[in-house]
């Protein structure tokens, strides 16, 4: 069984779409495909295992919820 998912982030603009496509670009490798398209990042995960594809999408959300908190924080 193959277990597919697409996932787009859209972001406030170009540059904070850029700076997460930058810092999760190195852990997705092999795992997830991206492409940055203005201020949107387009995800693509797909699995054999659906024990497999739930962490990949678990490890996206928490890792692109981590970026959004540092690009948060350095907004004040």
């Amino acid at each position: 069984m193959k277990i597919k998912a697409n996932i787009t982030i859209e972001y406030k603009n170009s540059d904070y779409s850029e700076i997460s496509y930058k810092s999760l670009e190195v852990d997705n490798e092999g795992f997830v495909e991206s492409e940055l398209k203005d201020n949107k990042i387009d995800f693509k995960i797909e699995s054999d295992s659906l024990g497999s594809f739930l962490n990949t999408a678990d490890d996206l959300i928490a890792s692109e919820i981590l970026i959004e908190d540092v690009l948060k924080n350095t907004q004040k």
